[in-house]
């Protein structure tokens, strides 16, 4: 039966659907040519299903019983053989010869169908290529990978069976996961043996037998670290808060203090007042009568009496007005003290050593100066932490303020320095301070970059 073979893939999967009818579209020469699953379960032509093979070789599937809940796939699946051969002299007949060259466009469908299902490469990848898998040998017990320069197939180890907490006397295999009870540390077991000992796997005799995989260990003391910054830094605000109280008191006081001198001052200038007004009577009765000179001279000394009493009166006054002023200086003083501020930003690379990038951004609340740097760490190590400023409406574009000065650790737990050549200092309400490390920072997981300012 001479018939067309349209260009279409040879494979269809259908959900299911009761008992069908099913549809392919690609072409078949008998009922043998197709495979027919019910999920991954090969069925059997008959028993399991019926196959109707329209005129143009286009048909359908009928199964016997329902489709229950998995897919069902007809793939084409005629078997790659010659039935006909054409000898010297013999005869040449079209039928025999369509049969021939259908076949075998069927077998080449049936290849190319298969081959989509494989394991290649792209088409536009380098000619040297190589993607043959590793030998039965290499592969067993291995997962599949691709090598990082080639890009070839390449088998490696899967990274292993959990186990859950680590027992003694417990066999482990290699590859095989367990957790330290002890500390919560993941290892990986890189040689089999049966274990024995305690936790922790870090000082047990079998620990060359496990690789450190989750150091939980030390991501707790990285968090511990961390809080222990933020309750230091609860602590500052709340002596900051205290300071700014006591300041205000002082203040106060000073200003009582200025207003008793100021009534003191007052109360000495009306005594010598009434002490001039008893001097000028004392000389008017002497002038009057000369008999009332005794009284007069008493007069004079009653005035001058008065007269000294009212200069210790002001002595008293200048006093209080100096104490007063001593007063409003240490307020002064204090107040002073508090124009000081201090930016904070700490960088915590959760456990392990920090990376370089960006870490952060601040907005200043106030305009300020900046007048010294402070790095602090959790570890000996080395880190360089750039300072970029910009306006809030211009963030995120920022530039440094740094220039060559930026501030570093180098081989040291701590490091700080008011030499800020070349750095814009000033700082004005609302500008924004990104903060960068740079280079490659070593050993280092947690720093803390504080800049000390004076509020203008």
């Amino acid at each position: 039966m001479a018939i067309d073979i349209s260009d279409v893939l040879r494979r269809v999967v259908y959900a299911p659907s009761g008992t069908g009818p099913y549809q392919f579209t690609f072409e078949i020469l008998s009922q043998t040519d197709i495979d027919v699953y019910r999920g991954s379960t090969l069925l059997t032509l008959t028993t399991d299903y019926t196959v109707s093979i329209n005129i143009d070789g286009t048909g359908s599937v009928t199964l016997v019983a329902t489709a229950g809940t998995n897919n069902i796939t007809i793939v084409g699946a005629r078997g790659i053989a010659r039935s006909t051969d054409f000898v010297t002299g013999g005869d040449l007949l079209a039928n025999s010869l369509n049969d021939e060259l259908d076949s075998q466009t069927i077998f080449a469908q049936q290849t190319y169908e298969l081959a989509l299902r494989g394991l290649k490469a792209p088409v536009y990848d380098p000619t040297d290529i190589n993607m043959t898998l590793p030998t039965k040998a290499n592969r067993l017990g291995k997962v599949l990978s691709f090598d990082s320069v080639t890009g070839d197939p390449i088998a490696v180890d899967e990274i292993g069976e959990w186990r859950g907490n680590w027992a003694a006397t417990t066999y482990y295999a290699k590859r095989d996961l367990v957790k330290d009870s002890s500390n919560s540390n993941v290892y990986r077991c890189n040689t089999a043996h049966t274990s024995s000992g305690t936790t922790p796997i870090s000082s047990n005799a079998d620990s060359a037998k496990w690789d450190l995989v989750v150091d939980a260990a030390a991501a707790s003391s990285s968090a511990t670290a961390a809080a222990a910054s933020a309750s230091a830094a609860a602590t500052s605000a709340s002596n900051a808060s205290t300071s700014a109280s006591n300041a205000a008191s002082s203040a106060s006081t000073a200003s009582t203090q200025a207003s008793n001198a100021s009534t003191s001052a007052s109360n000495a200038a009306t005594s010598a007042s009434n002490a001039a007004s008893s001097a000028t009577s004392a000389s008017g009765s002497a002038t009057s009568a000369s008999t009332s000179a005794t009284n007069a001279s008493n007069s004079a000394s009653a005035a001058s009496t008065s007269a000294t009493n009212a200069s210790n009166s002001a002595t008293s006054a200048s006093t209080s007005a100096t104490n007063a002023a001593n007063s409003a200086t240490s307020a002064a003083s204090s107040l002073t003290s508090m124009v000081g501020a201090e930016i904070v930003m700490t960088i915590d690379g959760g456990g392990i050593v920090i990376t370089s990038g960006k870490k952060g951004a601040i907005e200043i609340p106030f305009n300020c100066t900046i007048n010294k740097w402070t790095i602090t760490a959790d570890q000996t190590g080395s880190i360089v932490i750039d300072i970029n400023k910009s306006t809030y409406s211009g963030y995120p574009t920022t530039s440094s303020i740094t220039a060559s000065a930026t501030p570093a650790i180098s081989s040291a737990q701590k490091a700080q320095s008011s030499t800020l050549t070349g750095w814009t200092t000033s700082l004005l309400a609302g500008d924004i301070l990104e903060f960068e490390v740079d280079a490659t920072p070593t050993s280092i997981t947690l720093a803390t970059i504080s800049l000390k300012v004076t509020k203008t």
